[in-house]
């Protein structure tokens, strides 16, 4: 019976690959993958002799209808990324959805995610996280790109180049503030690596030297000490009666106004009580 599977492959240790991934890439009919050459190594590290297809970003949209079609007509084909998750920050993403919209049976293989490694590794809270992925490459757009997620509680992953790495933790730093990171490469291989810190200190080790390999960079999200001196910022010119008349002005009353006031500053409501006593 034909299928699709989806197949993670090792993201830098080629003993990552699972009994269930080598099964599935012995019995495919057909492999679709990024780079012929890496996916190669992987394939001749194991004896596996397949037919490769060629499925990267440029010629997903085509492709995919050719593997689909290939499916339908009866062969199974694994698709593969040159390291990780097929989907993840890669085309593999378009051939899953134009499966599913052909009524084609998806079968995604559990496996390595470099994201995951790496926000395991940093030591920051793993109970809530945004994938981020890649930042527009152009200085202005990154920026505003990180604006949306500054003032986010969970933690924030992002995957970046290394020409790219030390603008990037810059970025960060000029949007975000002097938060801990944590910046991951060469995950499961020989050299693995992680500079955990502030922002400032990580960028200090790349002082004199170049970054090499792909980065996972996992940042702290705004803690709740943070927000509120954001919030406090906003009306440290008030006064409380100015804080209150502010809200009243714009058609709140007198009780939702103390409340608010009294949250927003972290007060006693009987204290903001007594300042709006003073409006009547």
């Amino acid at each position: 019976m034909s299928k699709l599977y989806i197949v993670p492959t090792p993201i830098g240790n080629l003993k990552d690959l699972s009994f269930r991934v080598l099964e599935v890439l012995q019995e495919a009919d057909r492999i679709a993958c990024e780079d012929t050459r890496v996916t190669s190594k992987l394939l001749n590290r194991y004896e596996i002799r397949k037919p490769l297809l060629s499925y990267r970003e440029h010629n997903e949209m085509g492709v995919s209808e050719e593997i689909l079609d290939k499916v339908e007509s009866g062969e199974t084909i694994a698709l593969v990324s040159d390291a990780g998750m097929p989907g993840i920050s890669d085309p593999g993403s378009v051939l899953v959805r134009k499966a599913i919209e052909r009524g084609i049976e998806v079968n995604v293989l559990p496996g390595p995610s470099a994201l995951i490694n790496a926000l395991v590794s940093s030591g920051l809270d793993t109970s809530r996280f945004t994938f981020i992925g890649f930042l527009d490459k152009a200085r202005k757009k990154k920026r505003d790109e990180l604006l949306k997620y500054r003032d986010r509680e969970e933690t924030l992953i992002l995957y970046e180049a290394p020409h790219r790495i030390l603008d990037t933790l810059e970025a960060v730093q000029e949007v975000f503030g002097e938060r801990k990171v944590s910046l991951s490469r060469e995950l499961t291989k020989l050299y693995e690596e992680h500079q955990r810190g502030t922002v400032q200190e990580v960028l200090e080790t790349y002082k004199d030297r170049t970054p090499k390999g792909e980065f996972v960079l996992v940042v702290e999200g705004m803690s709740q000490e943070a927000q509120q001196m954001e919030k406090e910022s906003l009306y440290a010119h008030l006064t409380i009666k100015e804080h209150l008349l502010q809200f009243i002005e714009n058609g709140m009353s007198k009780k939702d106004a103390v409340k608010v006031v009294a949250d927003l500053r972290g007060m006693p409501k009987k204290e903001v009580y007594k300042e709006s006593l003073e409006l009547e």
